[in-house]
């Protein structure tokens, strides 16, 4: 693998960890402003109107990028059934299908998604005063950082670097059908 991927790789998994930390102060800022609402509605008898969309705007957010990070490490959907089954060589391809797909849902997302944007840019969100495009911008961004994920496994496959033989250790019927060749009970 050439310097100039590894330095891209490196660059991209610091982007997928800042994602991952902002996915995740976004599900504590998501809660605690739920727990806000619940407290004025219920103690204060004094509901604040921008909590709610407010919380479906941070949770829009954490979801777009928690599934980035989730392409990036594959934890995405992909053809696990059919994994088992067959060769390694097979498994490759499969693999680089479900990249593909994923690399096209995501351009897919930011095509519709800035299209929903700038539908929506000239609407004011009243509880919360702001743009109605910004509901859509996390679609955008998730889409952005989706295909450059998948763009980065599908590169890496083909530059040789070997990103599925991990997942082809950990295959859990794989272990298993070892495991009942040995005539081991577990």
């Amino acid at each position: 693998m050439t310097a100039s991927l590894e330095k891209l790789g490196g660059l991209l998994a610091r982007l997928s960890a800042l994602s991952l930390w902002l996915a995740g102060l976004g599900l504590v800022a998501m809660t605690v402003m739920v727990a806000w609402q619940v407290f004025c509605r219920y103690i204060l008898n004094d509901s604040p109107s921008w909590t709610e969309p407010g919380a479906v705007m941070l949770m829009s957010w954490f979801i777009f990028l928690g599934a980035a990070v989730g392409v990036r490490e594959n934890y995405h959907l992909g053809f696990d059934v059919l994994l088992y089954v067959l060769p390694k060589s097979g498994k490759k391809w499969l693999r680089m299908i479900s990249d593909i797909v994923a690399f096209a849902f995501g351009i897919g997302m930011v095509w519709y998604g800035s299209q929903l944007v700038s539908l929506t840019w000239n609407t004011t969100l009243p509880s919360l005063r702001i743009s109605g495009g910004w509901d859509y911008v996390p679609v955008v961004a998730g889409g952005i950082l989706i295909s450059l994920f998948s763009l980065e496994r599908i590169v890496l496959r083909f530059a040789g670097s070997p990103i599925d033989d991990i997942l082809d250790e950990l295959a859990p019927t794989e272990v298993a059908a070892e495991l009942d060749a040995a005539n081991v009970k577990v």
